[in-house]
């Protein structure tokens, strides 16, 4: 069963508060959280990027003997991934592509969407594409990160060996079952904590340059493009572990409505890359001086005394950057809720403070299935590795062809410029996705099999509420010629207000027909209250509320909810009192329809997917809860409605 009462508003432009915040908060608090939220996912890459990438270059397993050229080949194709796709691409200009101050792909979505008067379809399309690779990524990050981080405890003693698997598990759950209390408290943590990683792994990579500064040539991208050139398909294989490197970069543009674009800039400029590259560097010259530490360059450049507390400073370490694509998948799945490609899950919030910081319970346990899953299924980061990449790259084409429309149509640039300077990072980002497809079979199949899932209940969900909406619409009465009827002919008056919820405002909703049909009375007020999802991420306060008056005992009223905000009925309505009416719960009563959907003999949709779409709708959370409206002052009433 579902409610007729939430459909997206196509056509909204406001300000948001991001501007303001992110002016009045410390800089350098901003530029710390942002170190610890967005790049704990990149941040991480270093354990085992360089590792499959020399693996894969060797064209064999761990125990290949390691070329130096091969090496000086992959750390420079890594170095120059790191400058051209996240530097370039993201820092540089897609942190520019702001909708209102909030990143993203469902966020660029709206943005390209609302830019274009033909194709928004194809735009939409495109959204549901990123959107659902994005929950592959959330469902692989933290299962690879955090086995990857466990598994250098292998290398303080052989005997840890079998415990690596359940530990990891056990880390999960631990991780997952503090969900529900919120980021807030521990939030505090992630920015030293993150800032102390960089910093260690940096300096640990000092001393093997040192030892063979020789590394030091793979600054030059010659030697990149002489590796892809002289190795074929090898090369082409490697290109696909090279892309490890820079997973997360999508974190970048996500968080941006977080912490501001200068802060997230400034840390990766200054802090982040350098660090990075120097890792990378350094277990490059590990490598050259001892090609046996292709096992796990990363922990082998570290002394044996100080691998026990790295790997407790890994496990910190991945843990948050698992902690930053759990969150981003509750915000993806709140924006998608909104935006109308997703039934509405229960919403928590977790701050006071903070609206983004919020918790999805079913989605948490989902995530938490499918993560535990991957971990018993894969058993190790080498072959979880395989089925990393794919989602990621398939994000990255579709935000590169939805910037191109953001520069072409929002920023005003000719569309020979847009495609001139979209075109580069696009062949880049198709040549990582090609070399990822070619690990399909070996565990990519995993990602795209969650991707095509989601897509499927998305494009179920979007085009089954159309239907829906559209059917219903012509069954509805004309609420003016009703208003007209009732003034003329008033049946019994009751005291108080009635608020009927309804996604149509200029039909009666379908409660007050079955009220007035089943009861014979009407409230001395009602008030026809229709909610609006705008495509900007939240909506000005003084814009909140529309109020129209239709008759002296009628009025509509309109509230609108920017798609990164969670509605409130009853705190909204009282912004209502401003514009005249006098709102008081104690004695308002809300109306709401629900139907119970069957099937219909001749529907828009093919019977599997009729059948999908009401079972999407009966796991739709119940829109009291929803919309925060008080239980005791709803009334619900049931019609049965086919689709």
């Amino acid at each position: 069963m579902t409610t007729d009462i939430a459909v997206p508003a196509s056509e909204t432009t406001a300000a948001n508060g991001h501007g303001s915040a992110h002016s009045t908060a410390g800089f350098k608090a901003l530029m710390l959280g942002s170190i610890g939220v967005v790049y704990g996912d990149i941040g991480t890459s270093p354990l085992y990027a360089l590792r499959e990438a020399v693996i894969a270059a060797s064209g064999s397993g761990p125990t290949a003997v390691v070329d130096p050229q091969a090496v000086l080949g992959v750390v420079s194709l890594i170095l120059w991934a790191l400058i051209v796709v996240v530097t370039l691409k993201y820092v540089v200009i897609l942190l520019r592509a702001d909708n209102h101050g909030e990143g993203g792909t469902l966020a660029l979505m709206a943005l390209a969407q609302r830019a274009v008067s033909h194709g928004a379809g194809a735009i939409v399309l495109l959204g549901i594409i990123s959107g659902a690779l994005f929950y592959g990524d959330a469902v692989i990050t933290p299962a690879l990160s955090v086995l990857s981080a466990i598994e250098g405890i292998k290398l303080v003693t052989s005997t840890f060996d079998p415990y690596v698997v359940p530990l990891t598990v056990v880390i999960l759950f631990a991780l997952f079952a503090v969900q529900s209390r919120g980021t807030a408290k521990v939030a505090a943590f992630f920015g030293p904590i993150m800032t102390v990683w960089f910093a260690v792994i940096a300096i640990a990579a000092i001393n093997p340059i040192l030892r063979h500064p020789e590394v030091l040539f793979a600054l030059n991208p010659v030697h990149a493009v002489a590796f892809m050139l002289h190795h074929g398909i090898i090369g082409f294989v490697t290109l696909g572990a090279v892309f490890l490197a820079v997973t997360g970069a999508e974190a970048l543009y996500a968080d941006l409505g977080h912490f501001g674009k200068r802060p997230i800039q400034t840390a990766w400029l200054f802090i982040v890359l350098p660090s990075l590259a120097l890792n990378y560097l350094g277990q490059g010259a590990l490598l050259i001086g001892d090609p046996h530490a292709v096992e796990n360059p990363f922990f082998l450049m570290f002394p044996d005394w100080a691998l026990l507390p790295m790997v407790c400073l890994a496990t910190a370490a991945t843990v948050i950057a698992s902690q930053a694509v759990i969150t981003g998948a509750y915000s993806l799945t709140r924006q998608a809720i909104q935006l109308g490609l997703l039934p509405r899950f229960e919403i928590r919030h977790t701050s006071e403070a903070h609206s983004g910081q919020i918790y999805i319970p079913r989605i948490n346990m989902l995530l938490l299935v499918a993560v535990t899953l991957l971990v018993l299924m894969f058993r190790s980061s080498s072959a979880l590795a395989s089925a990393y990449g794919i989602s990621v790259t398939g994000t990255m084409v579709v935000t590169a062809m939805m910037g191109f429309v953001v520069i072409w149509r929002v920023w005003k640039w000719s569309p020979i410029a847009a495609a001139a300077l979209i075109a580069p990072f696009l062949f880049l980002d198709l040549t990582f996705l090609a070399a990822n497809l070619l690990k399909v079979l070996e565990g990519g199949w995993v990602p795209l099999a969650l991707g095509a899932v989601v897509m499927l209940l998305m494009y179920t969900w979007r085009r089954g509420s159309r239907l829906l909406f559209e059917k219903s619409r012509k069954l509805e009465f004309p609420l003016a010629d009703l208003v007209a009827m009732l003034e003329k002919r008033p049946p019994q008056r009751v005291s108080g207000t009635a608020v009927f919820l309804t996604s149509d405002p200029a039909s009666a909703p379908t409660a007050l027909m079955h009220s007035l049909k089943h009861y014979k009375v009407l409230h001395e007020k009602n008030v026809i209250l229709t909610i609006e999802t705008a495509p900007t991420p939240r909506i000005d306060p003084s814009e909140r509320v529309r109020m129209e008056e239709i008759s002296a005992t009628f009025s509509r009223v309109t509230l609108r909810f920017g798609f990164m905000e969670s509605p409130n009925v009853p705190k909204t309505l009282a912004i209502a009192r401003k514009l005249g009416w006098h709102f008081d719960i104690m004695s308002t009563s809300f109306f709401l329809s629900r139907r119970a959907l069957k099937p219909a003999a001749h529907s828009g949709m093919p019977r599997w997917q009729d059948h999908l779409f009401i079972a999407l709708s009966r796991t739709a959370n119940d829109a009291t809860d929803y919309f925060q409206i008080p239980t005791g002052r709803v009334v619900e009433v049931g019609t049965q409605v086919t689709v």
